[in-house]
């Protein structure tokens, strides 16, 4: 894995999926590489007759090979250790369907070894609230999901219902509009 600067706001990890059985059909071929030393994703174009790849370079790239706590240590320890300071934290997973985001985010909470992004952060979290004396935390997260410009709470009970987004232009907050509670949040501002 490579190393990005620590000082920036916003940190873009990509991490490869393992190849599926259709994908390693023996007609198939491997249009990914990575590189994980220089953060980088390179994607060869299967339609051309050459090897023109495109490279793309990120804060820090994890191969089919990785594993959750690599990736948790990295990207995520140092902004729950933020956000355990007081600042606010997001982490925000990205990709088609069948990438592996669930698999990131949640993995498979029983297995320490394969255990996501989403039980890491809490576990982190508690276990440093239960150490900490002298001190009050207020623990407040969210669970939304974005799919085909809808907005789901994970959270509710009725994860169907639809959430709005609002944005004021005079101050940098949005507001997620849930029937059940409104929630400000701040905004990035370029």
């Amino acid at each position: 894995m490579s190393i990005g600067k620590k000082s920036e706001a916003v940190k873009v990890v990509v991490r490869c999926r393992p190849l599926n059985k259709k994908e390693e059909a023996p007609n198939q071929e491997r249009i990914v590489e990575v590189d994980v030393r220089l953060g980088q994703v390179s994607v060869r174009n299967p339609k051309s007759s050459g090897s023109l790849l495109k490279s793309f370079t990120f804060d820090a790239v994890y191969d089919a090979g990785s594993k959750q706590n690599e990736l948790y240590d990295y990207a995520c320890k140092p902004l729950i250790d933020s956000v355990l300071l007081g600042f606010n934290g997001t982490i925000f997973a990205y990709g088609q369907t069948g990438t592996g985001k669930t698999y990131t985010m949640e993995g498979v909470p029983t297995d320490p070894e394969r255990r996501g992004v989403i039980p890491n952060s809490f576990q982190h979290i508690f276990t440093r609230i239960s150490r900490s004396q002298n001190q009050q935390y207020l623990v407040r997260v969210s669970y939304i999901e974005i799919y085909q410009e809808e907005i789901r709470d994970l959270l509710c009970k009725d994860n169907n219902k639809k959430l709005e987004l609002k944005e004021n232009p005079e101050i940098s907050y949005v507001c997620v509009i849930n029937p059940s509670r409104i929630e400000w949040k701040e905004r990035c501002n370029s």
